[in-house]
């Protein structure tokens, strides 16, 4: 059975209701601060769990079980998990994890090249609220 946003065409320039949420969803996941964290500590090859607890500060455990979970949900990462005493569990970015490396650095260039800008902005716009 088809989903109900494809019964419908929308213009070239548009884009359905459906679509538009989706793509939000995508977007929250990929744009909160531990994840964007995360996949670009994993863009580097494997890590364990406790690994990456070390390198992202201030992120509690329960915090990057969460992450991780969403970040496997979404296929962009996965988790191995090898038979030692103790388990070891290994998180690697997937191919589609890793398509998303690029565009995150790209954002983060853009984000510390236009720093001052935006510190200048928003001390302006404070200033006014006042």
């Amino acid at each position: 059975m088809k989903p109900a946003h494809t019964d419908v065409t929308a213009p070239p320039d548009q884009h359905l209701p459906g679509d538009c949420t989706a793509v939000s969803s995508i977007l929250s996941r990929i744009g909160d601060k531990w994840s964007v964290l995360v996949i670009m500590l994993l863009a580097n090859g494997p890590r364990r769990f406790n690994e990456i607890k070390r390198m992202v500060g201030g992120i509690s455990q329960r915090m990057l079980t969460l992450t991780l979970r969403g970040l496997e949900r979404d296929g962009l990462v996965t988790r191995t998990v090898f038979p030692t005493i103790p388990p070891r569990v290994d998180y690697e970015l997937t191919d589609l994890g890793r398509s998303l490396r690029r565009p995150v650095e790209n954002l983060g260039s853009w984000a510390f090249e236009n720093l001052p800008q935006i510190q200048t902005a928003r001390e302006k716009f404070d200033s006014t609220r006042e």
